[in-house]
């Protein structure tokens, strides 16, 4: 009797359960027609639809950032000095890969693109904003394990699509070739403004020679003078292009520098030089060619005054210093301009975009069967809702669907 009432529940819960599994296959049979025609009628609909989808392409562009030291990104992240490791983690920037990703999607590169093709009106975008925000859904900027970015962009066209793929590199080497603010930069920058400043001096002091050469008459300068001329105007040249080169280094470089120091030795020992030169030996060539000057011209030209040589003589100090000024600035410029090409962010395409010949999407196979699928579902729990609503109910469970329907309502 004991082992009889152990094995009943057990056997009441097979019965359970085959009842149960009986019970779903009635409702599948009973349903069979709605299980059917509903993922046929949603293929249908998801395949018409699909039809109706324009075909889009999708182009392929992957470029290697510059890895070099002294890149436009390495120098950025340098800059934050010790925030380098908080700044860039709060800003999302890991690696010099970040931060060109970032330059891809900022919106001067964007607002570039925009205008470049036309975007708004191709868009057909009220607003700007929707216009970048149409662009960002379209492309797919990422960096992969390999250390390319990779750039994909989607359209209609398959030109177009490869043509912005591509204009997304070209705005990118324009972007960091505007910012790239290196050390060779500035002081190509800084030297070129002091060859200009320069080269207006020597304009000037040549038309000042040479007006003065008309209204004075021509000067006689012998050998020794001319050499004495041309020594003290090569120092003062070369002192003038020392303190520029210091003053160019101090924006990089401390007091303490080795090369800051050694430049800064070259420049004392000119002046010493030049101190030396003006108040010895070369005081007296000078005095002695502004007298021969003043005598050949005051020979020549009986009303002239004796100033008149020594006021040519000053002119033509100037003109022999700025020109010689002007020569040494001209390749300290030239140097700092290769400097710059050099450190120029050389971005490398490894893979150009190309006119996709095949469409990206839609994958109209994949929403055929999405569609049915979501048929099928829907056919079930339409079965089953079906079947539930229909079954006889208890006076508890049809009181509680009185209360339910009670409080769904909103009056």
């Amino acid at each position: 009797m004991t082992a009889f009432n152990q094995e009943q529940p057990t056997q009441i819960h097979e019965d359970e359960d085959g009842i149960s599994m009986m019970d779903t296959f009635l409702t599948l049979a009973k349903h069979k027609k709605k299980i059917l025609f509903y993922p046929v009628a949603f293929g249908v609909v998801g395949l018409i639809i699909s039809l109706i989808l324009p075909n889009v392409y999708k182009a392929n562009t992957k470029i290697l950032p510059p890895q070099q030291s002294q890149s436009t990104a390495s120098a950025m992240l340098s800059q934050l000095g010790g925030l380098a490791g908080g700044a860039g983690a709060a800003l999302g920037i890991k690696s010099p890969n970040d931060l060109y990703i970032a330059l891809l999607k900022s919106r001067a590169l964007t607002d570039k693109l925009i205008q470049r093709f036309d975007l708004q009106k191709r868009y057909e975008a009220k607003f700007l904003d929707a216009t970048r925000l149409r662009l960002d859904a379209n492309s797919t900027i990422a960096s992969g394990k390999d250390g390319l970015i990779s750039i994909d962009f989607d359209d209609k066209d398959p030109k177009i699509a490869a043509a912005i793929a591509n204009a997304y590199v070209e705005e990118l080497t324009l972007l960091t070739s505007k910012f790239a603010l290196t050390e060779a930069s500035q002081r190509r920058v800084f030297y070129e403004k002091q060859l200009e400043l320069t080269k207006d001096k020597m304009i000037s002091a040549e038309t000042a020679l040479s007006s003065g050469i008309d209204s004075k008459g021509m000067m006689s300068v012998d050998a020794q003078s001319k050499a004495v001329l041309e020594t003290v105007a090569h120092l003062r040249a070369n002192i003038s292009a020392k303190q520029i080169q210091l003053k160019a280094m101090q924006a990089f470089v401390t007091p303490s520098n080795n090369e800051y120091k050694r430049a800064n030795q070259e420049l004392l020992g000119m002046q010493n030089e030049l101190a030396k030169l003006e108040n010895g030996s070369a005081s007296n060539a000078v005095a002695k060619t502004e007298a021969v000057t003043a005598s050949n011209e005051v020979a020549s030209n009986s009303g002239k005054p004796l100033e008149t040589g020594t006021s040519n003589i000053q002119l033509l100090r100037d003109v022999k210093y700025y020109q010689m000024l002007y020569e040494m600035l001209s390749k300290q410029y030239e140097v700092a301009r290769l400097d710059e090409a050099k450190d120029i962010p050389l971005i490398q395409v490894l893979d150009k975009a190309i006119e996709p010949e095949r469409k990206f999407k839609p994958q109209r196979a994949l929403i055929t069967l999405a569609a049915a699928f979501f048929g099928f579902i829907l056919a079930l729990v339409a079965a089953f809702v079906s079947e539930a609503m229909n079954q006889p109910k208890t006076t508890e469970q049809a009181e509680k669907w009185r209360q339910l329907k009670a409080y769904l309502r909103f009056s």
